[in-house]
C-alpha cells in the first residue's frame, strides 16, 4: 500500500525571538503564505502545520584540526564555528536562525544533573491526566559503541506529530493548567541536554480517531559534526490506524526517506525495522526518551553511575566523596536523606513530590519508588499557618507549614525546610538559621509555598519580596519552635526574667545571656561576644509585612544541657558539642589575640613615625626662626 500523502498547505515560518526577562529563548510560529522559489532541505521540522520539502543539505565543511572529542558537558560548547551556511528557508522572509551552541548554553541553567533528571519526570507526571500510570527510568547499552544511553518511558496520551514539533521547538509550552508543573516549554530542551548529546523521542498517540507514532532527533553530535549552523531535528510520521504503520509523507517520499537515514545515521539505531522495534513496549500510547553519548565529568569517566548500586543511578563526584573510612558521626550524617538526595537518584526521587501518588509510581532501573516525606515521622510535630502578603487583586492563600525534630536529634544536626511548588521539591532542607549557633539543630518543616515562583531550573526560587518575607518568617518559625520544645530533647529553654538569671535551678548550670558576658569580658575578646550575639540575633529578628522589626527574641538565652539527661547522653552528645563549641571559642580567642599583637605592631609603628615626624617638624621650625632672625638683622 502506497505511504498516505498529506496535502501541501502554506508554509508556516518559525520566528524566534528572545526573552532577555526569562532568560530563555521563545519561539513563536505565526502563518505566513509566501511562495517558495527554492524548497528549503529535507531536515527542517516538518509535520502538519510545517510540510517537508525537498532538497539536499550541503554542510559546512569543518576545519581538519577540529577534533570534536570533548565529552565533559562544561567543555562542550568551546568548540570552532565553521564558515556561516545560506539560510535554509529561501523565501522573501527573512529567517531567525539558532545557533546549536545554544542548545549547549541553554542547559547549562541545569548545574545539577538530578534537576534535569527531575524536569522529564515532571513531564511524565503533568500526563496523569491523560491516563499515565508509570514513568521508568533505566539504563539501556548502546550496540553501536556499547555505551551506556539513559532512558524514560511513560504511558501518557503521548504526542501526535504536532505535538512532538511543540515539544522539540525552543519555548512553547501548551501546558496551561494550575495544576501542571512544567510552564516554560523549555524543560525538554535542556534537561536533555544536560544529561547527553544526543536525544532520540518514540511517542504514540490516538487522536480525533487517529493514531501516529513519531519519532524525532535532536543530536549535538550530529549538528557539531556536519558544521550547521541552525538548528536542525529530523522527523519521521507513521499512521498506525490500520494493520501496519503506514509513513506519513507532506512533501515528497525523498523527504521522508532523507529524514529517516539521518535519523538511523546517528541514532543508536542502525535499521528501520530495530527503529520501530522500540515502540513495542510502548502500548497504544504513550512516550519513550533515549539520551545517549552522555556527558563524562573531567576526569574522563560518565558523569552518571549505574554499576555502584543495580536499584539506583548515582552521581559519581557526590559518591566519591563518602567512599573513604570516616568517623562515626560523619557516616551517619551521610547516611541521612538529606546528604543521600545529593548523590542517590532513589533518594531524591523518593522526595521530590509531595502528596503520594494513587495510581502512579516512579519506576527506577527495574523497582518502584518508595515516596517518602519526611514530615510523616518527625518528633513533637507543630502545624503552623502563614499568610503571605500577595499582590493587591491575587486571590489570599493561608499557607501550612508542619514543623519538628528529626527522629536522630539532637545526634545529628540536620535542620532545614523542604519547600515544594505545585507538589514538586524545590529547595530541600533549605538552612534559614545561622551555622556558628546550635539553636535550631534538629528542626525540620515541611510547606508547600505555590505563592512564589521557582526558577528555570526549579532548584530555588525566584527572588522576590515574597521569597524574602518567607524566608524571615521561617527563621522565626524555627525561633518559636525552638524556644518551646528544645528541651524536649535535652536542651533547656532559659527564661529571661532578671528573677530566674539570679536565681538559677537547683543541680543545674547558671544562665548566662551572651550580653552579660560582654561585661567581663577582657577588651581583645569583645568581638568574640558581639559575633555570638550576631549570629543569635540574626536567628531571632523578625520584620513583619508592616516594616517594624519583633525584638521579642532580641537577646534570647544560650541554651544549656539539661541536668536531667543520662549519662550516655551526656558523654555521647553534649560533652561532644560542648568540645566544639570550646575549640570554636578557642580558636576565634587565638585570631582575635594575633589581631591584637597586629594592632599593637601597628601602633608602634605609627607612634615612631610620629616621633620622627615631631622631631622633622621642631627642625623645621628652628630653621625658620633662624632665618627670621637673619633678616630682622
Amino acid at each position: 500500500m502506497p505511504p498516505k500523502t498529506e496535502k501541501e498547505r502554506p508554509l508556516n515560518v518559525v520566528e524566534v525571538t528572545s526573552s532577555e526577562d526569562e532568560g530563555v529563548a521563545r519561539t513563536v510560529a505565526t502563518q505566513k503564505v509566501c511562495s517558495v522559489t527554492t524548497p528549503p532541505p529535507p531536515l527542517q521540522i516538518s509535520g502538519p502545520d510545517m510540510p517537508q520539502s525537498s532538497g539536499a543539505i550541503e554542510p559546512s565543511v569543518l576545519p581538519s584540526d577540529e577534533t570534536l572529542e570533548s565529552r565533559s558537558f562544561w567543555k562542550a560548547g568551546n568548540y570552532a564555528v565553521g564558515p556561516t551556511s545560506k539560510p535554509l528557508v529561501q523565501s522573501s522572509l527573512e529567517h531567525a536562525r539558532v545557533h546549536p551552541k545554544f542548545l549547549h548554553s541553554n542547559a547549562t541553567s541545569h548545574k545539577w544533573a538530578f534537576g534535569a533528571i527531575a524536569e522529564l519526570m515532571d513531564n511524565a507526571v503533568d500526563e496523569i491526566h491523560r491516563g499515565a500510570t508509570f514513568v521508568k527510568v533505566d539504563k539501556i547499552d548502546v550496540m553501536k559503541d556499547n555505551s551506556p544511553a539513559l532512558v524514560f518511558q511513560d504511558d501518557g496520551g503521548g504526542m501526535d506529530p504536532e505535538l512532538i514539533r511543540k515539544c522539540m521547538s525552543l519555548g512553547y509550552s501548551s501546558k496551561k493548567s494550575n495544576t501542571t508543573i512544567g510552564q516554560y516549554g523549555n524543560g525538554f530542551k535542556t534537561s536533555t541536554m544536560r544529561l547527553g548529546a544526543d536525544v532520540v523521542v518514540f511517542s504514540r498517540s490516538i487522536r480525533a480517531s487517529k493514531a501516529t507514532q513519531s519519532v524525532g532527533l535532536l543530536s549535538y553530535t550530529f549538528l557539531r559534526r556536519t558544521g550547521l549552523d541552525d538548528v536542525i531535528v529530523p522527523m519521521i510520521d507513521f499512521d498506525i490506524s490500520g494493520h501496519w504503520a503506514e509513513p506519513i509523507i507532506y512533501s515528497s517520499q525523498d523527504d521522508w526517506s532523507s529524514n529517516l537515514k539521518t535519523i538511523l545515521e546517528w541514532s543508536p539505531f542502525t535499521s528501520k525495522e530495530e527503529l520501530l522495534l522500540q515502540f513495542d513496549d510502548i502500548g497504544p500510547h504513550g512516550t519513550k526518551i533515549v539520551i545517549y553519548n552522555l556527558w563524562l565529568n573531567d576526569e574522563g569517566i560518565y558523569e552518571l553511575a549505574f554499576d555502584d548500586d543495580d536499584e539506583d543511578i548515582r552521581l559519581r563526584d557526590e559518591a566519591l566523596r563518602g567512599a573513604t573510612k570516616l568517623h562515626k558521626k560523619i557516616a551517619e550524617l551521610q547516611s541521612h536523606i538529606s546528604y543521600c538526595i545529593l548523590y542517590s537518584l532513589r533518594a531524591y526521587a523518593s522526595m521530590l513530590y509531595l502528596r503520594k501518588f494513587k495510581n502512579f509510581q516512579i519506576i527506577l532501573r527495574g523497582k518502584p519508588v518508595q515516596q517518602f516525606n519526611i514530615a510523616d515521622e518527625l518528633r513533637y510535630p507543630k502545624v503552623v499557618t502563614y499568610k503571605p502578603q500577595v499582590a493587591t487583586g491575587l486571590k489570599e492563600c493561608a499557607v501550612e507549614t508542619t514543623i519538628g525534630f528529626i527522629k536522630e536529634a539532637p545526634s545529628l544536626g540536620v535542620s532545614g525546610f523542604n519547600v515544594y511548588h505545585k507538589n514538586r521539591l524545590i529547595r530541600p532542607f533549605w538552612k534559614v538559621t545561622g551555622d556558628g549557633s546550635s539553636k535550631g539543630n534538629g528542626v525540620v518543616g515541611v510547606l508547600e509555598a505555590d505563592f512564589i515562583e521557582p526558577a528555570h531550573d526549579k532548584q530555588d526560587f525566584e527572588r522576590s519580596s515574597l521569597s524574602v518575607r518567607l524566608e524571615n518568617r521561617l527563621k522565626q518559625m524555627v525561633a518559636d519552635y525552638w524556644r518551646n520544645h528544645c528541651h524536649l530533647i535535652g536542651y533547656q529553654a532559659l527564661v529571661s526574667s532578671a528573677r530566674d538569671k539570679q536565681k538559677g535551678h537547683p543541680g543545674q548550670p547558671p544562665v548566662v545571656h551572651a550580653a552579660s558576658m560582654e561585661k567581663h569580658l577582657p577588651s581583645y575578646q569583645h568581638n568574640i561576644s558581639f559575633n555570638l550575639q550576631a549570629e543569635v540575633d540574626d536567628q531571632a529578628v523578625h520584620i513583619p509585612g508592616d516594616g517594624k522589626q519583633d525584638l521579642s527574641d532580641k537577646q534570647p538565652d544560650v541554651e544549656v544541657p539539661n541536668g536531667l539527661m543520662s549519662e550516655d547522653d551526656l558523654e555521647s552528645m553534649s560533652v561532644d558539642q560542648i568540645c566544639e563549641e570550646n575549640i570554636k571559642l578557642f580558636g576565634r580567642c587565638e585570631e582575635h589575640r594575633k589581631e591584637e599583637a597586629e594592632l599593637k605592631q601597628t601602633i608602634d609603628k605609627l607612634e615612631k613615625e610620629l616621633e620622627e615626624m615631631r622631631k622633622k617638624c621642631a627642625q623645621i621650625s628652628s630653621l625658620l626662626e633662624a632665618k627670621q632672625k637673619l633678616k630682622v638683622k
